[in-house]
């Protein structure tokens, strides 16, 4: 009877100890390594793949590069101490098991940061359209491009347009987008921005007739060669009041804003 109780009590034993899980020792180095080897073992074979990826995880939620490179030599042994911390006394599974809360976390985080950045853009879109509107009021009724020989300084290019100020406000600068097209072909010769600072400024209702000098441009409107058929048409893309400062702007919300609005709202709205 006593030696049944012995093997049962020698058998409870071994049965508890093949139950307790290595736990990583970050008392030194070298105990660290060791413990970290053993903790991988005590896994099945197709778990320590997950391991080794979750101990990386682990260690590097506890760096920061720019407070390293910030604080120098004190700022690395800073590191190793919270690494070791977020280690210390951590089975295998304690370690896979903190490298997913810190996924989620930072799935979490990502998704709040997408959500404001969509507010943020549908914002800008809105304002966008707002302004699309109240642009359309400042009409250009004629628009016309073409060159002019000078001596000494060859063909010069010119703008002739006709505006009228349908908006509500003073305008003291517009801002345009000029394309010349030819009809049936997609691409066009040239589409570029200038814009014109009105001498005295453009008030509600009032009309204006301008013809930009070549001086005011650079770059493809000298070089553009197209044929007699091209078209020249003219949007408003932004106007200024008195202050100087945007009444409206169709610019603010860009092609790019659009193609990050529509991957945003993919991804976190299905």
């Amino acid at each position: 009877m006593q030696t049944k109780s012995i093997i049962l009590a020698l058998g409870f034993t071994l049965l508890l100890t093949a139950c307790v899980k290595p736990r990583v020792d970050t008392s030194s180095d070298e105990t660290m390594k060791r413990s970290i080897k053993a903790a991988r073992e005590s896994l099945p074979e197709n778990e320590r793949a997950k391991f080794d990826e979750s101990l990386k995880i682990v260690a590097l939620s506890q760096i920061d590069f720019s407070d390293m490179i910030a604080t120098g030599s004190s700022g690395v042994n800073l590191t190793e101490t919270k690494v070791k911390e977020a280690l210390a006394g951590k089975t295998a599974e304690e370690i896979i098991a903190s490298a997913d809360r810190i996924i989620t976390e930072r799935q979490q985080q990502e998704r709040e940061q997408a959500l404001t950045e969509i507010k943020e853009l549908e914002e800008k879109r809105t304002k966008t359209q707002k302004a699309k509107i109240e642009l359309a009021k400042f009409q250009v009724t004629r628009s016309r491009f073409y060159k002019v020989k000078q001596m000494y300084i060859g063909d010069q290019p010119v703008i002739e347009i006709s505006v009228k100020n349908g908006t509500a406000h003073p305008v003291s600068r517009a801002y345009f987008v000029g394309t010349l097209a030819s009809p049936g072909r997609a691409v066009p010769w040239l589409k570029e921005e200038f814009n014109y600072q009105i001498s005295g400024g453009l008030e509600p209702g009032e009309t204006a007739n301008w013809r930009l000098s070549p001086n005011m441009f650079l770059g493809g409107w000298s070089q553009v060669e197209a044929p007699k058929d091209a078209v020249f048409t003219v949007e408003v893309v932004e106007l200024e009041g008195v202050d100087g400062k945007p009444l409206f702007s169709s610019r603010e919300f860009t092609t790019v804003d659009a193609e990050r609005l529509a991957e945003l709202k993919t991804k976190y709205r299905p």
